[in-house]
C-alpha cells in the first residue's frame, strides 16, 4: 500500500525548514567534535542518545512496535533504510574531517539527485526536463564552487580528495535510506522507523567507539556534541515526519536550503570562536556556486509541479 501525504501545507513546510536549519548548523558543530572525536565514536553518540529518547517516547506514548515476524520484504526494507542512513552519518562524519563545512554540504546536495537515478533504475520512474536542468545546474554549481581547488583535485594533490569520496559515499548511503523509507511509512511511524534505524546503528558503531575521548573534551565541545546528538533527534525525526504530511518532492525542495544556513552558522562561528574555525576564503564564483547548487536542487524537487513538461526516460543500466 502506497503511503499518502495528509497534505498539511503549514506542518509539511514548517518541518521541512526546520529540518533545513538543522542540517545546516550541523557540520558547524560536528567540527568542534571532530577536534576531540573520531567519526565512529561521534556516530555512535548520536545515534544512542537518539535511540533513547524515541524509545522513551514510543514506550510512554504506547506506540512501541510490536514485536511480530514481519514479511521478508519489510525486514530487507528496514535494513537498507538503517545500514544507509548509517553508512550516511560515518561516511559524512569522515568526510567532514576533510573539509570544510561549507564545501561538505554544498557537496551532499548530490544526494538527492542519486536518489533520483536510483528511482529510475529501481522503480522505472520517469525523470522531467527540469530535473534533468536541475541536475545540470547543481553539477556547474558544483565546478564553480571548487573552482580555485580544481587543478589540485584532478591532479591528487589536494587533501580534500578522500573527503570528497567520503561524502559522495555519504549521499549514496542517504539516497538507500530515502529511497525505502518511504515505502515503510504504510506499516510504521516514522518514529518507530526511526527507532529501529538508531538502534541498528547503534550496534553497528558502539563496539569501535573510544568512549574514553569523552574526558578530554571541553566544554564547548561537549555542548556541540549535544547539539550534534539533539541534530539528529529532531532533524531526521522532522524530516521523516515532514514526509506523512508533504509530498517528497517538497520536503527536498525546502531541505535543499541547508547549505544556505551553513554559511551562516560559519560566518557566527568564525566570529564568536576564532580559535577553533577559519573562515574558508571563498571566492566570489565559489559563492555563485553555492547559490547555483541550490537553485539546482530546487529545481528538480520542484521538476514534478511541471505538469505540461514531458517526461524523459533515462537509458536502462544491465
Amino acid at each position: 500500500m502506497k503511503h499518502k501525504p495528509t497534505d498539511n501545507n503549514l506542518l509539511g513546510f514548517s518541518l521541512s525548514l526546520f529540518t533545513a536549519i538543522l542540517w545546516g548548523l550541523l557540520p558547524v558543530s560536528l567540527k568542534l567534535v571532530l577536534e576531540v572525536l573520531d567519526s565512529t565514536s561521534i556516530t555512535a553518540a548520536r545515534f544512542l542518545f537518539s535511540g533513547f529518547f524515541v524509545f522513551l517516547f514510543l514506550f510512554v506514548t504506547k506506540r512501541l512496535p510490536k514485536l511480530k515476524i514481519e514479511p521478508k520484504k519489510i525486514i530487507v526494507s528496514i535494513l537498507l533504510v538503517s545500514l544507509g542512513l548509517s553508512a550516511n552519518y560515518i561516511f559524512y562524519v569522515k568526510g567532514l574531517a576533510h573539509l570544510t563545512p561549507e564545501a561538505a554540504q554544498v557537496l551532499i546536495q548530490i544526494a538527492p539527485f542519486i536518489f533520483m537515478l536510483l528511482s529510475c533504475l529501481i522503480f522505472k520512474e520517469k525523470l522531467t526536463l527540469y530535473e534533468i536542468l536541475g541536475a545540470c545546474i547543481l553539477f556547474v554549481g558544483l565546478i564553480l564552487f571548487f573552482n580555485d581547488r580544481i587543478a589540485l583535485l584532478i591532479s591528487g594533490q589536494a587533501g580534500e580528495n578522500i573527503g570528497i569520496l567520503f561524502i559522495l559515499c555519504a549521499s549514496l548511503g542517504w539516497s538507500i535510506y530515502a529511497l525505502f523509507q518511504k515505502g515503510l511509512l504504510s506499516h510504521f511511524s516514522s518514529q518507530q522507523i526511526m527507532l529501529y534505524v538508531y538502534l541498528i546503528g547503534a550496534l553497528i558503531y558502539f563496539p569501535f567507539s573510544e568512549v574514553s575521548d569523552l574526558a578530554k573534551m571541553n566544554s564547548l565541545q561537549i555542548y556541540a556534541l549535544i547539539f550534534a546528538c539533539a541534530n539528529t533527534l529532531f532533524g531526521y525525526g522532522a524530516f521523516a515526519e515532514a514526509l506523512q504530511h508533504w509530498p517528497a518532492y517538497k520536503v527536498a525542495a525546502v531541505t535543499a536550503l541547508a547549505p544556505l544556513f551553513t554559511f551562516i552558522g560559519m560566518i557566527f562561528a568564525v566570529e564568536i570562536w576564532p580559535t577553533h574555525f577559519v573562515s574558508s576564503d571563498l571566492n566570489q564564483y565559489a559563492y555563485l556556486g553555492g547559490i547555483l547548487v541550490i537553485i539546482g536542487s530546487l529545481a528538480a524537487s520542484l521538476g514534478k509541479l511541471k505538469k505540461a513538461a514531458p517526461p524523459i526516460k533515462t537509458a536502462e543500466v544491465s
